[in-house]
Order: structure tokens, then sequence, then C-alpha cells
């Protein structure tokens, strides 16, 4: 899952921390007075068990080595990997001509993203000009022991893995690593200055001060809070209705749905679900269910259409159309950031719904 590190991952953090201050009183972290202390770690995995390349041919650890190698892992419709894409493409950027490779794995959450032509649009509309992997046995993911997206795994000009960053956050940090690491290797002109990012839409920092609602799946492998009167019925038809009242972070189906294993689907038109949210953004992962048949949607704000509040896939009353399987960003609300009630209804049927997250 997208923020499944949260809790277990940064009691993990926390005893790498310790770790690498009990190395330095050992002597075996490089201590560098212009950067970030770096502990040497194994080797680079292989990366030859992608299962196919875009925007290069196929890279090696053993091919580039010599080169400052940056590893993320991401896949496509996740809102914290879309938050840290910004800082990736300027790296990329910036220090690509001086010695900087980067590599993104994308490891597919959802079964749509396995479909290399949904990646590889995914790569275009994003803007992604560096190399990527496509890794959909998970193999590079397993050679790593990695358990989350986004993922960033430094690795220095002998191959050696440096440092780790798990989730978003710590983009200065991550910076100076790079640049600490190209100095080392003997590439010139670095300087000291940091990337500038000018991040829109559901690229944007999250307002983490308001957030107070969290990934939630729809699919039952997941799936939680889940507030329609008679739960749900697994991997079959069923009209479903909306309860009075909706406690925060609860969800509710109306209409002819299927509660599938990753993704909730509709049967007929005019479905409806309905979240009660507190955060500044709201986004769905969904797509339509038939290739090519677009699904119109309307989206409201405590019964009205979000004007002001809307997001980057939607118009000011609220309308919008899912053309992909992707992620969608619908509202972003200005102050203040308190309880709302929020309600997609699906003017046409046959669309699979998977996940909202937050902003």
């Amino acid at each position: 899952m997208c923020e499944r590190m949260n809790h277990d991952r940064r009691r993990f953090l926390g005893a790498v921390a310790l770790a690498t201050a009990e190395n330095f009183m050992n002597g075996s972290v490089d201590a560098q007075s212009d950067g970030p202390s770096l502990v040497v770690d194994e080797q680079l995995s292989p990366l030859g068990d992608a299962t196919a390349w875009l925007n290069s041919q196929s890279l090696s650890a053993t091919g580039m080595r010599g080169k400052v190698v940056l590893i993320e892992f991401w896949t496509y419709t996740c809102i914290n990997w879309r938050r840290t894409l910004p800082y990736v493409r300027a790296w990329h950027e910036r220090y690509k001509d001086q010695g900087l490779v980067v590599v993104g794995v994308h490891t597919p959450e959802f079964a749509f993203e396995k479909n290399v032509d949904n990646v590889r649009r995914a790569v275009k509309d994003l803007k992604i000009d560096y190399s990527i992997a496509i890794d959909n046995d998970y193999e590079i993911w397993r050679g790593f022991k990695n358990d989350t997206w986004p993922a960033l795994y430094f690795v220095d000009a002998r191959g050696h893995i440096r440092h780790r960053q798990f989730g978003e956050g710590k983009y200065e940090q991550s910076e100076r690593i790079i640049q600490q690491m190209l100095v080392g290797a003997g590439f010139g002109g670095i300087g000291r200055d940091l990337v500038s990012v000018d991040a829109r839409g559901a690229e944007a920092a999250a307002d983490w001060g308001s957030m107070k609602s969290a990934e939630t799946y729809l699919g039952y492998e997941h799936g939680k809070d889940f507030a329609s009167p008679r739960g749900a019925a697994v991997d079959e038809h069923r009209l479903y209705d909306v309860p009075v009242r909706l406690k925060v972070n609860h969800w509710a189906l109306a209409g002819d749905w299927t509660v599938g294993k990753q993704a909730i689907v509709l049967n007929a038109a005019n479905g409806r679900i309905v979240y009660r949210f507190h955060s500044r953004d709201l986004h769905l992962v969904m797509g339509p269910a038939a290739p090519e048949t677009p699904v119109r949607f309307r989206v409201l704000v405590d019964g009205q259409p979000p004007g002001a509040a809307h997001g980057n896939d939607v118009d000011d009353q609220g309308n919008g159309t899912a053309t992909q399987h992707r992620l969608y960003q619908l509202i972003r609300q200005p102050k203040p950031i308190i309880d709302r009630q929020f309600e997609i209804e699906f003017l046409d049927s046959a669309v699979e719904v998977f996940s909202f997250t937050f902003g």
C-alpha cells in the first residue's frame, strides 16, 4: 500500500538512525564535514529482472559503475510518489550531465498498473524522461527488500547503496547526498545550490497540518470503514444505500455495485459513493471498466457543486469524465479545512474505483 510504511517504517527508521550514530562512533561511517553521513551498505541489486524498459535500453548495475545512481520505486497512481516526483525530475535534469543516473522502478500496486501501455501513457503525461524499469513480477522489489512507494536508494560510483529514503520528504537532505556522492566520485562543477520546484495539482505538497483522512481502499482486500447498511457483499451484485449520517473517514455506496478484491465496480448508471473526510485535497483512483469507454461523473461537497474547491479533474460545477485508469484530483478546498461530505455520482455504468487518497 502507498502509505503502509507510516508507523512501522518510522519505528524502523528510528532504529536505523540509532544504528547510524553507533556506526559513526565505531568508525564505519564516512564523516564528511560538508554533507550528511553515509552508511556503506550492500551492493546494488541486479536490475536484469525488469520485464521491460522505457526511455532507455536495459541498464545493469555493472554497466552503471562509475556513475552515481538514484533508484526510485514508484507506481503511477500513488499520491505519495506523485508529490515526490517534482524533485526527482528536477534532480535528473540538474545532474544528468554531471554523473547522476536516475532509474525509476515501476512496481505496480493495482492490476491495471501492470499494463505497460498504461505506464507508458503515465510517463508521457507526467513528463518523465529518465530510465524506467518495468517490474511487473516484483523481482527487483524483492531484490531490494523494498516494501513501500515511494522509496529512494542512493548508490555510489562503486555500486554500494549508501542511503535510503522511504516515503515523502527530506528533499534537501536527499539532494545534499546526491551532491556529496557526485563530488566523492570525482565529478566536478556540482555546486551547493538546491533545485527549486513549482509543484502544482496533485504534485503539490500535502497540507499535513489539516489532513485527518488517510488513504482508504475500497476493495475487500484492504477495505475498511464501509458504512452502508448490511455491509458489503463480496464479488456479487448488490443494491446499496447511504446511511442517514456518516462518521468522519467512513464511506458508503448507493446503487448497484459489486465489491471486488481490489476495486468496486458500478453495474448500473447513477451509482454514488459518499465519503466524509477532513483534508485540503481529495483524490480518487479509478477508470472505465471497459476500454475506451469514458464514464461521466459529478462531484458535490456538502450537497453543493464544489465551486472554488474543485480539483484539477473537475470543473467548478463538479463535472468530470474518467477516461483512463489513473489518480483523479477531485477536491482542493480553500481554508477553513473542516469535516466535509464528499459525493460522486457516476452518470454512466461500468466504472472501477480503487482508493481515496488525501493531501
